[in-house]
């Protein structure tokens, strides 16, 4: 099997463990998500993490190609990292933002592939998208006029959530300026396939979502929750809340094990 040149890793019980992959979001890395504690496995026991930098991001080569980074090609490379890792295996995916709208996106395509889902502050999509897909292009003229760096420090704005800790430090897109304005306007030019193509997926899944962030509605996660047949939404209102994340994915992920005789364990 050809794994694609996608940085990545294995985290916890690799000799039977749950196989998991954890999907970071748009402009995150590995990185940036244990800085930001974002990181939704950190910490949990029986499990076999693989986590990976999304193609442009982090540590994983990039492409000047918007089409690289729409949520059906990063989907191609998620099925390529499984298939050399865990060959024939259903695993949890557990993903945020980008990495959830991933997960959808191929689940839709092999359901089978998946034994849960784990969604993570879904971003925009279908009718809440049009208004996002515009600050995307945006962003990516100024980053080409200003750079990565400078350009969020001009944009950086405190957060709106108060599930979001306002003392976390800000961070920089982990991103090169070669990439971020194609991964921008590939962010802007995808969406979900059809809501009633979403609607089919069966497996067990997981929301997370928390109130007043633009980026990632709770009306978005509220629609998913009531649209997917087999699904829970759990909304956190405080930065502990979001600090308890890790444990319940945890537990839900080892949960939907023992209930389905822990396939793929």
């Amino acid at each position: 099997m050809t794994r694609p040149d996608l940085s990545h890793d294995l985290r916890g019980a690799v000799a039977g463990g749950l196989p998991v992959v954890q999907l970071h979001g748009l402009s995150s890395s590995r990185r940036r998500a244990e800085s930001t504690g974002s990181d939704l496995t950190a910490g949990q026991d029986g499990l076999c993490v693989l986590r990976y930098d999304a193609r442009g991001h982090g540590e994983s080569p990039g492409s000047p190609d918007p089409a690289a980074y729409t949520w059906p090609r990063l989907a191609d490379d998620l099925f390529a990292l499984l298939d050399a890792t865990f060959p024939g295996r259903p695993v949890h995916g557990v993903g945020a933002s980008m990495g959830a709208a991933t997960l959808l996106t191929a689940a839709v395509r092999e359901p089978a592939r998946f034994a849960s889902l784990t969604l993570a502050i879904p971003p925009t999509v279908w009718e809440w998208r049009h208004g996002q897909a515009r600050t995307y292009e945006l962003g990516a003229r100024q980053v080409e006029r200003w750079g990565v760096a400078r350009w969020a420090e001009r944009t950086w704005r405190p957060p709106t959530s108060p599930a979001i800790d306002p003392d976390l430090p800000a961070t920089a897109p982990d991103v090169a300026d070669a990439w971020l304005p194609a991964a921008f306007r590939g962010a802007a030019a995808t969406d979900l396939p059809p809501r009633e193509e979403v609607a089919r997926i069966a497996v067990p899944v997981q929301l997370l979502a928390w109130p007043d962030d633009a980026s990632h509605p709770l009306e978005v996660a509220e629609h998913l929750a009531e649209l997917l047949p087999d699904a829970r939404l759990g909304v956190a209102r405080s930065p502990a809340d979001v600090a308890a994340w890790p444990q319940t994915v945890g537990a839900f992920v080892r949960g939907r094990a023992d209930r389905a005789g822990r396939p793929g364990a």
